[in-house]
């Protein structure tokens, strides 16, 4: 009994008795012995079921379907429309991320062409306020989710090319009336086998307008023509939900308890004084009928009935903790947008500089995504449509553009972000660019510049100043140190070179 005893504890302990049997295969160890594994966030128990009760498995298409997406529009534009802070934040993200509007550059041989193409662009983006439109698309991602431009033709355009930008709302590409959706057709967009967009089917009047009805017809335009703009959360995910999505709740608890302390604080102030007695009941005190008022006059002696005080009510609102309350209230909303929070207070007031540098880097980083994002749906597909319509123009683009199966590199440049102090980038700019761990095209590019313009400008100046009989004071300490070759290292240099 002993040995069978201290054989079965031998197996717990994973001993040497589990020897293999004649097939060559260990024998299995017993259920107990083994070590299983959990998670404590995929138990469910009484405290955590309510607060779970709410999630789901569907997909990223069934879970934002259309009656979610237009619900959570509808409160977004609300939001957006009745709250200052909702609409102050989705204004200081669209002017951050767009600005005053990209500029191109073109980098193709050709630089006489490539300054005609750029000088031509924003002529054009000008006369249909692209700038504007970019603005508007970023707001409407905010509270709409998506933004949906049709690239059309406009007579009224004051530019050589008539291609316009024409934006849409998100409620007008939806499904046509009986029209079912199927793994290839969804809410008004039809997909190929790759999963690629073909068409869109865009309403011609919006479902909110008076006088639109159910048998409203309907254009399918092809995705070619259409622009499509929104954040893709998750695979598979074709339309998207407002930006503001994970925040609406706090908006509303936001609200709630602004006007609750409001009230508390009107209803202290309504009350003049209050008369109470400290006589006990049936005790000696001249009557008088419970919550009666009176009627006060200014600057008079008052005589209260004997027995009866007269006091004020104590106002206790707003107490300390509202103002830290609003803070951590906006502080979280602010954080789906990756915006700091005294951004989107607009107040620095408890921040010093070091805590307000580190917390914009976050801040422009997420905004270069996002430029980089809207240069590649929006801006791309726009200046090559603008080009296409260039080429076939008689006489417009120069010869060295004037074929469909050109290339066309540029690149985008947009505004710049300003320093909060800036005699200390300037320092750092020069000590980058002496130490050569800069250029001049990477230093004008975070300003939102083009380098080569900035310079030909530059020897313009100095030569005008030349011919003037100008000169510029500098200290020579504060000129950034130039690169000495010695004759030694030259004489090196060109050894290695041999």
């Amino acid at each position: 009994m002993l040995k069978r005893l201290s054989g079965f504890i031998e197996q717990l302990r994973g001993g040497s008795d589990r020897r293999p049997d004649a097939s060559g295969r260990s024998p299995r160890q017993p259920f107990f012995s083994r070590l299983r594994a959990k998670y404590d966030a995929a138990n469910t128990t009484l405290d955590n079921m309510k607060h779970w009760s709410r999630t789901d498995g569907l997909s990223s298409a069934s879970a934002n379907s259309p009656e979610v997406r237009r619900t959570l529009r509808n409160r977004s534009r609300y939001e957006v429309a009745n709250n200052s802070y909702a609409r102050g934040i989705t204004l200081t993200l669209a002017n951050d991320v767009v600005g005053t509007g990209p500029r191109l550059q073109m980098l193709t041989p050709d630089d006489a062409a490539n300054r005609f193409v750029e000088a031509e662009f924003f002529a054009w983006a000008e006369a249909i306020g692209l700038a504007e439109k970019l603005r508007t698309m970023r707001l409407a991602r905010v509270s709409d989710g998506k933004s949906f431009g049709l690239l059309t033709s406009n007579e009224r355009v004051d530019a050589r090319g008539k291609l316009d930008l024409r934006l849409i709302e998100a409620d007008q590409v939806a499904s046509p009336t009986l029209v079912n959706d199927t793994s290839r057709y969804i809410d008004g967009i039809r997909f190929d086998a790759d999963g690629n967009p073909i068409s869109y089917d865009v309403l011609r009047h919006h479902p909110g307008d008076d006088f639109f009805s159910y048998e409203e017809e309907y254009n399918t335009i092809p995705s070619a023509a259409v622009l499509h703009y929104f954040c893709c959360d998750r695979p598979g995910q074709i339309r998207g939900v407002p930006d503001i999505t994970p925040a609406l709740p706090l908006f509303a608890q936001l609200r709630r308890f602004t006007l609750a302390v409001l009230a508390a604080a009107e209803t202290a102030a309504d009350f003049a004084g209050i008369l109470y007695t400290d006589a006990p009941a049936n005790g000696e005190a001249d009557s008088a009928e419970p919550f009666e008022p009176i009627e006060l006059e200014k600057r008079m002696l008052l005589t209260m009935p004997g027995g009866w005080k007269m006091s004020q009510m104590k106002s206790e609102q707003p107490s300390t903790t509202y103002a830290e309350f609003k803070k951590e209230i906006l502080n979280e909303i602010a954080r789906c947008l990756n915006m700091p929070f005294n951004v989107a207070a607009g107040n620095s007031s408890g921040y010093n500089y070091a805590s307000g540098r580190l917390d914009h880097q976050t801040y422009f980083k997420s905004i270069r995504v996002e430029q980089t994002q809207l240069a590649r749906v929006v801006l791309d597909r726009i200046l090559n449509a603008w080009l296409r319509e260039a080429i076939l123009i008689e006489g417009y683009l120069p010869n060295s553009l004037r074929t469909l199966d050109s290339t066309f590199e540029h690149q985008w440049f947009w505004d710049g972000h300003e320093h909060v102090d800036p005699a200390k980038e300037a320092n750092a700019q020069k000590i980058r660019l002496a130490s050569h761990t800069t250029t001049l095209a990477i230093e004008f590019a975070r300003q939102g510049r083009d380098w080569e313009t900035e310079l030909k400008q530059r020897a313009k100046e100095l030569a005008l100043m030349r011919d003037l009989g100008l000169t510029i004071e500098s200290d020579e300490s504060d000129s950034p140190p130039e690169t000495k070759v010695t004759e030694d290292n030259a004489e090196k240099s060109q050894q290695q070179t041999n």
